[in-house]
């Protein structure tokens, strides 16, 4: 359940929103303006609205870079461009959700194709943000205002990944942060290698400490046990499932 907001937020999120109109007009989008379907109006009596602006309290500023984003890489009308999910929809998906009704993200590293996944970072990017807006698509904002992301190391090499894929961890890492505030319940980094710790030396230093607090590192035995302490097993990927369940294949 989300949390209700605190007498500050609610003052805070007063001010932002009597900004809207300005915010709307400095980003150069229509002043009737949908963000995942809630819209932006400054007389709105949506408590979405309410929750959704709480996740850009920080600073107008930042609702009008990512409304300028949003408008520049067309990100609107993602979900209708058809990205081949042949070789990406293996990499990247959003399955079912936690118990609490949390959209849950699966992304996995190990036994893919550079070439194929990386060989065009635009493509991935853009493959990447899609995927993000399936789930944000699924948060109702009343019960739920983040996602649980899965991060799968499992046959993951060290030194196998290539430039591109590097160059395009990186964007995403950055779009995810610019443009995506507090979406994040909790993330996961499963099946991690001994040489894990390394990785998130790397990759430490491009997130917020509020960020990293979220995380959950499993080894090998602890995968089951500690995804099931959040979703239910019924609602996990086959291949995290309890040996024995009877569960449909996953489509994408």
């Amino acid at each position: 359940m989300i949390t209700p907001l605190t007498k500050t937020e609610k003052e805070a999120v007063a001010k932002l929103k009597a900004k809207l109109n300005e915010i709307k007009t400095a980003a150069n989008v229509p002043a009737h303006y949908a963000l995942w379907e809630i819209e932006l109006d400054q007389d709105s009596v949506d408590p979405k609205l309410d929750v959704l602006l709480v996740k850009f309290l920080r600073a107008s500023q930042m609702l009008i870079d990512s409304l300028i984003w949003r408008k520049d890489f067309g990100t609107d009308h993602l979900l209708d461009e058809i990205i081949d999910e042949s070789v990406l929809g293996k990499v990247s998906y959003v399955y079912k959700t936690d118990k609490e009704g949390r959209p849950v993200c699966y992304n996995f590293y190990g036994d893919i194709d550079q070439e194929k996944v990386f060989g065009d970072v635009e493509k991935f990017i853009r493959w990447r943000v899609q995927v993000m807006e399936r789930g944000v698509q699924l948060i109702d904002f009343v019960n739920t205002d983040s996602m649980v992301v899965v991060h799968d190391y499992n046959n993951a090499s060290l030194f196998g990944r290539t430039q591109n894929a590097k160059a395009a961890t990186k964007v995403i890492i950055k779009i995810m942060q610019d443009n995506y505030p507090e979406f994040l319940s909790v993330k996961y980094f499963v099946n991690v290698p001994s040489w894990g710790s390394i990785i998130f030396k790397l990759i430490r230093p491009l997130l917020s400490e509020a960020t990293t607090k979220k995380f959950v590192v499993c080894s090998n035995n602890d995968v089951y046990p500690e995804l099931t302490k959040r979703i239910d097993n019924q609602n996990l990927p086959v291949v995290y499932q309890e040996p024995g369940t009877n569960n449909p294949t996953i489509t994408l």
